[in-house]
């Protein structure tokens, strides 16, 4: 199985992933759709066609970033639905009120580093927001995106946006929650980041002979909103932020960060694919210890701990 490399890099856009391709009738759900890279990668989409839905926790403000992409894109396909992913009822309405086939699900809205939270249920936050929820959301959508892969003759895509943060942990399926170790935001975050790439892996070994293929994406660094748990002194102590708030060398813009995610979710150069992790336009290599946080831990790709993962998930969300 050969390494996937395309012509594009970290410098690349969105929009130059997707030039001369033409995405019309293609229904693609980006959740956290509505800031961020979520919004540049719905404006990439809607720019090469595609109907999209922004799934999203605060429609207003979905409904102003839709505001501005049918003002940039006359005739635009673009509507808003509500989604809080770490709400079990929230994200079935979603699925209950989904109709149709669709072609791409992007799993692009997350939490990061956050203090001790938890749902009702007593999910840690991270967790039940990053993973869960998309878990939840994307099952739910199975029999749609087999029909939007029988409608199209092509493989439905999943996109799950994972992290260079899941090199800070590995899956501890004992502990999901955190109830016995005690919490720490960042192993939180890089446990929800590893069960990304865990459930692209376990998904296209389930659902491939459907039609059905997922893959998980590191968008690189992109200061955006998911830092907002953070203080200026933890953001400056991390290396994220110079001392005037400006982005650290080597972050992305909002474009660049969603180029990865448009290539793996509707590029013609990763048809078929699944089960992998890109990073920058290109699957990722293996991370190494002269490389931190580049390339991809072999924890988030094992086979085993994706079904062990994926089996945990289900019997959490089918609780009571």
């Amino acid at each position: 199985m050969s390494r996937i490399t395309t012509p594009f890099d970290a410098t690349t856009t969105a929009a130059e992933v997707l030039r001369g391709i033409d995405l019309t009738g293609l229904r693609v759900i980006v959740t956290g759709g509505a800031a961020g890279i979520g919004a540049a990668t719905s404006a990439a989409l809607v720019g090469a066609g595609a109907s999209v839905v922004l799934a999203v926790r605060r429609p207003e403000q979905g409904e102003r970033t839709a505001g501005r992409l049918r003002a940039d894109v006359p005739g635009a396909s673009v509507e808003v639905r509500p989604l809080d992913l770490a709400d079990r009822a929230s994200v079935r309405a979603f699925v209950a009120g989904w109709t149709g086939p669709v072609d791409v699900v992007i799993g692009n809205a997350g939490v990061m580093a956050t203090p001790e939270l938890r749902t009702p249920e007593g999910w840690e936050l991270q967790f039940a927001t990053n993973h869960l929820g998309h878990h939840g959301l994307v099952t739910g959508l199975r029999d749609a995106l087999r029909a939007g892969a029988d409608r199209t003759g092509r493989a439905a895509r999943v996109v799950a946006l994972s992290s260079a943060g899941h090199h800070t942990a590995g899956i501890d399926l004992d502990d999901l929650m955190f109830e016995r170790r005690p919490y720490d935001p960042w192993v939180a975050y890089g446990q929800s980041k590893t069960a990304n790439a865990l459930f692209a892996v376990e998904a296209t070994r389930r659902w491939a002979a459907d039609g059905i293929v997922a893959n998980a994406v590191h968008p690189g660094g992109i200061l955006t909103d998911l830092s907002r748990h953070l203080s200026h002194e933890q953001a400056l102590a991390i290396g994220i932020v110079h001392e005037d708030g400006s982005p650290a060398e080597g972050f992305k813009t909002p474009e660049q960060g969603a180029a990865t995610s448009v290539l793996v979710a509707a590029s013609p150069l990763v048809e078929g694919v699944g089960g992998r992790y890109f990073e920058d336009c290109a699957e990722a290599l293996p991370a190494s210890d002269d490389r931190p946080l580049v390339g991809v831990r072999p924890e988030a790709l094992d086979p085993e701990s994706a079904e062990r993962l994926w089996d945990a998930s289900d019997a959490l969300l089918a609780t009571r």
